[in-house]
């Protein structure tokens, strides 16, 4: 414990870590996320960072950012302004000064604040807390890179290597400042640089450096406390939000008894579902990295026709390349597993920030009547249950399924409780050799399930039940290619009521908030947190208001229409120019519906949804 006398208890707190994009933000932000779930506290993170490799040191395009919110409860996301910066150059302050609250500590290299830095920063003056006039913040410098190397003296090191480990000291400052324990810390690092113990031996000297620094000199008057989340027991973890996507395909595959298969390309921010799965070799995943996005779909209903739970893992551009396999697949009535992390577009557009744009595409962006399921995944954590639900329904339904998740939830992490599999419902595919016997007696490649229209499913090598199917259109009774107007009719109108009918097989749609309310908040994908926070400071201003979010998206739960026709006002707010509030305004036009919208490849900040939503509250 540091010798302060003084420790203030806080609920939560906001913290960013920013410099360039050498400077080790990521790393230091997620060590101490990780440390603070250990530590028992909710966290949200926010990883920001810009698409350049590595733009000029020290100018405003390099900055790259790491935010966490921490507390002992209601984290339900990485917060609108930060309360503690630290900014390891002036372009870092620069860019985050309008993200600064009143009495934030601000915690800057010294070192990095010379003339010529502040050039590179287009500041104009030599004092930049002056110019960007934020006097309202506490400024604690630190000369943090000169103290690096001091500190690191007679260990046979280079000044830039030296250098490098200068994000450690400046953690273990803010492990000072919020009384972490650094044993948990060094363990951390221990376990990130296993492979290269003389880097963990570096990293962590100077992170115990720069505890000692904190609590040497007192550099505040306080240091903070944040209490532990009063939790259920089982196993937590920090998880972020790719890492949960892979996890629960394998845990579908494992409960339908399948060898999961990913064929996939690499693609920002989508590429570290690759990564994980392909450490799962001892779990039986064979995940391939393809020469590009349409052999990473292509291999995926290779490996679904064979009999596997496949999945393929994309972004938006990578979708759009996926469109006519895709067609494919719902011509044959595979399952198949598409994810779709999406990122700001069109094009390239923003490859590291976060957008919900791609809707129309996972509903429309195929040639033909293509009817599939598209769900979207709410936080880190349910990418999970997402993924679990995105497998489960392909494969009992034989569909292909879209999974739209984003980069703000995939690359941002969550405590998360490790879940008992036993409470998660199994999955059943429709197997043709269950309901035709050995014998295959009556079975045709298109044979279905009078109820639900679903395919049965014949996995090659099975004795007697040899077949083809492809993408040319196949005769409702025999399976074989046909041209028949009626027949096509028919079997278009099949592929739209199987999918249809799935909506009486997912949850129904549950609202949160005043249940005598006249004003509803609607929401999809991973926006949900700051929703749900937006909805719960204006209950605190004794104004009545419901909020539901969707994970269902097309179908829709069926009881959709039933829980939103109560509402006067119905606010739909997504990061699009309205895209799922017109596609429910074509499902159900009776609906008042108003938008917020926006397209900033930056989170919602709760503030502004806040101030928005009431002021259509109170339009007369």
């Amino acid at each position: 414990m540091p010798t302060n006398s003084v420790v203030t208890d806080i609920p939560q707190v906001t913290i960013r870590f920013s410099g360039d994009s050498g400077d080790g933000m990521q790393l230091s932000g997620t060590l101490f996320s990780t440390l603070s779930a250990i530590f028992g506290n909710e966290i949200a993170t926010f990883p920001d960072y810009p698409a350049e490799i590595r733009a000029p040191q020290g100018t405003l395009q390099g900055v790259s950012g790491f935010q966490v919110r921490i507390g002992s409860k209601d984290v339900y996301n990485s917060g609108d302004k930060t309360d503690v910066l630290i900014a390891m150059n002036p372009a870092a302050l620069k860019v985050n000064a309008e993200y600064l609250k009143r009495g934030s500590i601000v915690l800057f290299d010294t070192d990095s604040f010379q003339k010529k830095d502040l050039e590179k920063a287009r500041f104009e003056t030599e004092d930049p807390f002056e110019e960007l006039k934020i006097d309202y913040v506490q400024p604690i410098p630190v000369a943090i890179t000169s103290m690096t190397k001091d500190s690191l003296q007679g260990m046979d090191l280079t000044a830039k290597e030296m250098t490098r480990s200068k994000n450690m000291f400046a953690l273990g400052v803010v492990c000072w400042l919020f009384n972490r324990p650094l044993e948990i810390a060094d363990h951390l690092v221990e376990e990130k640089f296993a492979k290269k113990p003389k880097v963990a031996d570096t990293n962590i000297k100077v992170l115990t450096a720069g505890y000692n620094f904190g609590n040497n000199t007192h550099l505040t008057a306080s240091t903070y406390r944040i209490d532990s989340v009063e939790a259920g027991k089982g196993f937590y973890t920090d998880v972020k939000g790719n890492t949960a996507t892979a996890y629960g395909l394998i845990a579908a595959a494992e409960k339908a008894g399948l060898q999961l298969f990913l064929g996939s390309y690499p693609i920002t921010p989508a590429t570290d579902i690759l990564q994980e799965l392909t450490k799962r070799k001892d779990l039986g995943v064979k995940a391939l990295q393809m020469e590009d996005e349409i052999a990473g779909i292509s291999s995926a209903i290779g490996a679904s026709f064979a009999g596997c739970l496949a999945a393929t893992s994309t972004s938006g551009p990578g979708l759009s390349l996926k469109s006519e396999a895709l067609g494919l697949a719902v011509m044959t009535e595979l399952p198949l597993v598409v994810i779709d992390v999406q990122r700001g577009g069109p094009s390239t557009g923003l490859p590291t920030k976060s957008e919900q744009s791609d809707l129309n595409q996972a509903l429309y962006g195929r040639s033909g009547e293509s009817p599939l399921v598209v769900i979207a995944a709410k936080s880190p954590a349910d990418c999970f249950d997402s993924a679990y639900w995105a497998s489960k329904i392909a494969l009992e339904h034989m569909t292909p399924v879209i999974l739209l998740s984003d980069a703000y939830i995939a690359n941002g992490s969550t405590a998360w409780k490790i879940p008992d599999m036993k409470q998660y419902p199994d999955i059943s595919p429709s197997y043709a050799l269950q309901k035709f016997g050995k014998d295959a007696g009556n079975w045709k490649p298109y044979a279905r399930d009078e109820e639900t229209f679903v395919r049965y499913w014949s996995v090659p090598g099975t004795p007697n039940y040899i077949h083809r199917i492809g993408g040319l259109e196949k005769d409702y009774f025999t399976g074989i290619i046909s041209t028949n107007p009626d027949n096509h009719q028919l079997m278009v109108d099949t592929r739209r009521q199987k999918i249809e009918r799935i909506a009486s097989q997912v949850p129904l749609q549950k609202v949160e908030g005043d249940p005598d309310a006249d004003t509803l908040i609607i929401g999809w994908g991973g926006t949900y947190g700051h929703l749900l926070e937006a909805m719960l400071r204006i209950q605190a201003k004794d104004k009545k208001i419901a909020f539901t979010h969707f994970t269902f998206l097309y179908p829709l739960p069926s009881n959709t229409h039933e829980v939103l026709k109560q509402y006067k006002k119905i606010i739909v707010a997504e990061q699009n120019n309205g895209q799922f509030a017109h596609y429910l305004q074509g499902q159900f036009p009776d609906l008042p519906l108003y938008r917020f919208n926006r397209i900033e490849g930056q989170p919602f900040r709760v503030a502004e949804l806040e101030e928005e939503f009431i002021t259509i509250m109170d339009e007369k």
